[in-house]
């Protein structure tokens, strides 16, 4: 099968996420909680980045920040290369938010938070559809990826009667159906054994190829944290960089993308 859903951009070496000293401080005075203090990071179209810190340590700030669910302090946001966020002129650069995120951020959670009552094609193609992108093309573009997910066979099925890996995948369709150039992934291997929670990295490895997308995996899961080429560690509300170890994920672990 080949699929038609792709992923453009203007400028192959702009960065798909770059945060500059970005802050976030809760309250004032003797109460005030600095949940981020001036992180820097920056992410390449096509790379799949682990996030990792203990908790408390302002990956959920971050994460709400960079989705655009929260505003930061200050400090700067840019996707690629456009200015999203800049504190220092007046916050967010964006009037519709709510298009920012639908359009251009994908999210994946820890549940997969799927509409019990509609089907999975449906799932997947509601958020194109809201979009205003036409109903045969949004379905079109919903069954394009849940073929390549492996779930294809699923497509009239409603999601409650689905396996925990079917959703999971779902979910990860819905995540890049409207083609966002970021993806953020709050903990998607939390519930899984590793086996499972191998070939979901290995799906989003796989999609961040194809579709150029910047993806952020935030995680605790000591199964997956070798398999990220690069990792931010955030202790404090700051980040630091380190190399990944990159382990290739088995094969037999993921789904082949056509």
């Amino acid at each position: 099968m080949r699929l038609v859903v792709e992923m453009t951009t203007s400028n192959n070496d702009t960065a798909a996420i770059r945060l500059s000293g970005l802050t976030k401080t809760y309250g004032s005075g003797n109460t005030a909680v600095h949940a981020l203090r001036g992180v820097d990071m920056t992410i390449q179209r096509g790379e799949v980045v682990g996030l990792v810190g203990p908790s408390g340590s302002g990956k959920s700030t971050l994460l709400k920040c960079l989705g655009a669910v929260i505003e930061p302090t200050d400090g700067q946001i840019e996707l690629g290369g456009e200015s999203i966020f800049d504190g220092k002129t007046g916050g967010w650069q964006i009037k519709d938010l709510r298009a920012l995120r639908r359009d251009r951020i994908g999210f994946i959670f820890q549940a997969p938070y799927l509409i019990p009552f509609l089907d999975v094609t449906d799932n997947v193609a509601l958020l194109p559809m809201l979009a205003g992108v036409p109903n045969n093309e949004a379905r079109l573009r919903a069954r394009e990826l849940i073929e390549a997910l492996d779930v294809g066979h699923r497509a009239g099925v409603r999601v409650n009667m689905l396996s925990g890996g079917e959703q999971q995948r779902v979910a990860i369709a819905r995540s890049l159906v409207n083609q966002p150039p970021v993806i953020l992934a709050d903990e998607p291997t939390a519930p899984l054994d590793s086996t499972r929670a191998l070939a979901v990295m290995r799906i989003l490895n796989q999609m961040a190829q194809r579709y150029g997308a910047a993806i952020i995996v935030v995680t605790h899961d000591e199964k997956i944290i070798p398999t990220f080429k690069r990792i931010y560690h955030i202790r404090d509300g700051r980040t630091e960089e380190e190399a990944g170890e990159g382990r290739e994920i088995p094969e037999e672990t993921g789904i082949k993308i056509r």
